[in-house]
């Protein structure tokens, strides 16, 4: 769906500070008057009709998504990469990375972790999660590594393989996010009977600084935003030397 650290507000003149000034008789001092104040005024105007315009980001309700529409261009600036991971209570969770959270993600995998677990391990407040590919032949770029080993907290839970298309589920949730930034919450199920007997399908979405280390190393780290203390959530990518 459609789609935060520079600021949204413009320097505004303070009206005030025309009173007192004292003006000429002249009528072109008096027109160059004009022009400034109708000028302050426009800019005043703008700055805060953008600063209305980022309140939305700043809901994760999915009402409030619906209403968004479709993005003509990207609010975030930045060079944040996107992270989400979604999935029903009673299923597993999904990874999905997105450089820009309007565009298809570039990487997307099932993680070998039940939701109620990973819901746990956000519970302590530092989660680590690490993908390690056994793979040496060093002929892709490391998120183009199909098969991985998926370890959380230190411990290994499995082996996942990335998606080289994304399931129904999948879409759904990118198309109904794709104007959320960040944020957790429920998304309505794209079906009746998948709610009845999987559960909420439920979502964290956050923005992460992404560093690359080498060719064969890469991490991100989640942000979050000012002044709000959370949970730190960190992925790593690593492929065997």
């Amino acid at each position: 769906m459609p789609s935060v650290r520079s600021s949204p507000f413009y320097n505004m003149e303070n009206s005030a500070l025309f009173s007192l000034i004292r003006h000429t008789s002249t009528s072109s001092t008096n027109s160059t008057s004009e022009k400034r104040s109708s000028k302050s005024s426009k800019s005043s105007s703008g700055g805060l009709l953008k600063m209305f315009k980022l309140f939305p980001m700043l809901t994760s309700g999915c009402k409030m998504v619906a209403l968004l529409g479709r993005p003509r261009k990207p609010l975030l600036k930045d060079h944040a990469t996107t992270g989400t991971i979604f999935g029903y209570r009673k299923g597993r969770v999904s990874l999905a990375i997105q450089e820009d959270p309007h565009c298809m993600p570039i990487f997307v995998i099932e993680l070998p972790m039940h939701s109620n677990v990973f819901h746990k391990e956000m519970a302590s407040d530092i989660v680590r999660i690490a993908l390690e590919s056994e793979t040496k032949t060093h002929k892709k770029k490391l998120m183009e590594e199909f098969v991985w080993a998926v370890y959380c907290n230190g411990r290994k839970v499995g082996y996942s393989i990335r998606r080289q298309q994304m399931s129904e589920d999948e879409l759904h949730v990118m198309q109904t996010l794709r104007g959320v930034s960040m944020g957790a919450g429920v998304l309505p199920s794209p079906s009746e009977k998948e709610y009845a007997a999987d559960g909420e399908l439920t979502y964290i979405r956050a923005r992460f600084d992404r560093v690359v280390g080498s060719k064969d190393s890469e991490s991100l780290y989640m942000i979050n935003p000012d002044g709000v203390a959370g949970p730190e959530l960190s992925i790593f990518f690593v492929r065997a030397q």
